[in-house]
């Protein structure tokens, strides 16, 4: 006997056509998810050496923060481009573009020269990211049966989850390279490199990917392609610009929380532990080191200029966590070096009373205290040629363990993520699209103020950031299902990429915001021993905005597609 309709697996409604439907849209949004979490465990590590300074650095903070604005501008403005021509020109044909244009822009950030050149790559490199989601989800809603279409649709955005823990494993593959010195380039330029080859998913959507009949039927009914696509209409009708606007805002709860908070925690977790493998360095005598390799060098400033080339400020261990004096004795003395000043031990403490762009001027204290490091005669062992090779195979050990970490961190957030996506395509189904993202908002509020205010330990890595994962990204499952079916078929893929994307403007306000609160409100100069930290709780707020907003979105559980 043949089951009801009804009571088949939604699966078993889909025909050949529709698996390569869903299996190209679910490929380019997942490739496209790639290359925004390469640049998540990237980011801190790029702009560290474009910056040429110590990781530690409030500049790290602050345009880390401006380089995921720039990606998050370029998204919107991305996504408001592509989402009009989506309607107007054809959901497949403008596909091709966003995928080329995130790939190859993805992949020239790996030869980025400096930090502005790096910036200019990540805004186009948002360009593509952002047409992609809502021409997928567009694709996917409309050539899907209804029945199986909140399935489909809530599958897909979970299995983007898939592409950042491929993002995370192969950023633990190049540090793991990078730390053994079998690459000849930082990890991270070789990491975007490899964001490249999704390119190639362009040639398979130009040659078999069709336009659906949906949106042919709804082209050929308006007058010529005006209506298709058509601001005017989106903003001018009551209904869909009540609409727009409660999903702008829904959007931007969920947005901000995940870029300018969750996809931080990375950059949290590689700070927190950095400083626990420079302690283990500092154990095995390692700053003690650095200060015998100080002293020679003021002892023996011919050797400066070649030690100078190799060694920065930064690569220096302090002999507790909060001691810079290292730094700042050696930047001192390259400052003499360069201004072809005599060297010598009251010479760099004098240098140090005077300030400067990167150091204030030293207090009484600091001089007795820096005196007293300098104090006694150089090591009469050991090249300075020994020390600086023993300080860089330090570095790149330090640094590859930090960057498995937030490789690791990634890769659960996003393992967190699939089940919390899934999770919300399956509730939905039985409660209702708005009492779903009321839950995902509470919960993701709570477990990102838990994580950012507690996260200190491997043991606590491997719990709270799943759990994280889980409930920030739930709320995107819910926006691939419910956006789309808010909108009539001629305005779909530009309704749905307001929504979504003009979220990313307020949202790339977000690291700005977390990069202020970071360098100035919760700086380690007002005693704050993790700035990061109380930053990402404050902001947590942010989810309160769905949760003001959701009592005007419509419910579109059980109803069809408007036409």
């Amino acid at each position: 006997m043949t089951q009801p309709l009804s009571l088949r697996p939604w699966y078993r409604e889909l025909s050949g056509y529709h698996w390569f439907v869903f299996t190209v849209c679910t490929l380019g949004w997942l490739f496209d998810c790639l290359d925004q979490q390469l640049f998540n465990i990237a980011r801190k590590p790029a702009v560290t050496e474009l910056l040429d300074v110590a990781s530690s650095d409030p500049s790290v903070d602050w345009y880390s923060g401006v380089a995921t604005a720039m990606l998050l501008i370029g998204w919107a403005t991305g996504g408001i481009v592509f989402g009009i021509m989506g309607d107007r020109v054809g959901r497949a044909k403008t596909m091709v573009w966003t995928i080329l244009f995130y790939s190859v822009f993805t992949g020239l950030s790996g030869f980025s020269m400096g930090l502005w050149d790096f910036l200019f790559y990540r805004f186009m490199t948002g360009l593509g990211v952002g047409g992609q989601f809502a021409l997928g989800v567009s694709l996917v809603a409309e050539v899907m049966p209804d029945r199986a279409r909140p399935y489909a649709l809530g599958l897909l955005q979970a299995l983007s989850a898939v592409g950042n823990i491929a993002a995370a494993a192969i950023g633990m593959g190049f540090n793991h390279l990078e730390k053994i010195d079998a690459i000849h380039h930082s990890a991270w330029r070789w990491m975007f490199s490899v964001g490249i080859f999704p390119a190639l998913l362009a040639v398979v959507v130009m040659s078999r990917l069709k336009e659906p009949e949906r949106w042919k039927k709804a082209v050929a009914e308006g007058v010529g392609r005006q209506k298709a696509g058509s601001l005017r209409e989106l903003f001018g009708d009551p209904r869909w610009r009540r609409r727009t606007i409660v999903g702008m805002l829904l959007a931007s709860a969920g947005v901000i929380g995940l870029w300018a908070i969750g996809f931080f925690s990375i950059d949290l977790n590689q700070s927190v532990f950095r400083k626990i493998y420079e302690a283990e360095a500092r154990e095995k005598g390692e700053a003690d080191k650095d200060r015998d390799l100080i002293r020679l060098l003021i002892d023996r400033p011919g050797d400066l200029a070649a030690v100078a080339e190799k060694v920065r400020p930064q690569h220096f261990l302090g002999l507790s966590g909060s001691d810079k004096d290292p730094q700042r004795i050696y930047a001192a003395a390259l400052r003499l070096h360069a201004e072809r000043q005599p060297i010598s031990a009251e010479n760099v403490l004098q240098a140090l009373d005077e300030p400067t762009a990167d150091y204030p001027a030293q207090s009484k204290e600091d001089r007795q205290r820096r005196a007293q490091y300098l104090a006694g005669s150089a090591p009469t062992s050991g090249p300075a040629a020994e020390h600086v090779a023993r300080v860089l195979a330090r570095q790149k050990k330090i640094n590859g363990d930090a960057g498995w970490w937030g490789s690791i961190t990634s890769m659960l957030f996003n393992i967190g993520a699939f089940f919390g996506i899934y999770t919300f395509s399956r509730v939905t189904q039985r409660i209702g699209r708005k009492p779903a993202f009321a839950a995902g908002l509470v919960a993701a509020m709570a477990s990102t103020a838990l994580a950012f205010g507690c996260m200190n330990s491997p043991v606590e890595v491997f719990w709270m950031v799943p759990l994280m994962g889980f409930c920030q990204l739930s709320l995107f499952g819910g926006y691939a299902i419910y956006f789309p079916e808010l909108f009539p078929t001629r305005l779909r893929s530009t309704g749905t990429s307001l929504c979504y994307n003009i979220a990313r403007f307020a949202a790339a306000a977000g690291p700005f915001t977390l990069g202020l609160l970071t360098s100035e409100v919760f700086s380690e100069a007002r005693g704050f021993e993790e700035p990061l930290r109380y930053a990402g709780v404050t902001m947590c707020a942010v989810f309160l905005i769905g949760l003001v907003v959701l009592p005007f979105a419509p419910e579109t559980k059980d109803q069809p597609l408007p036409e």
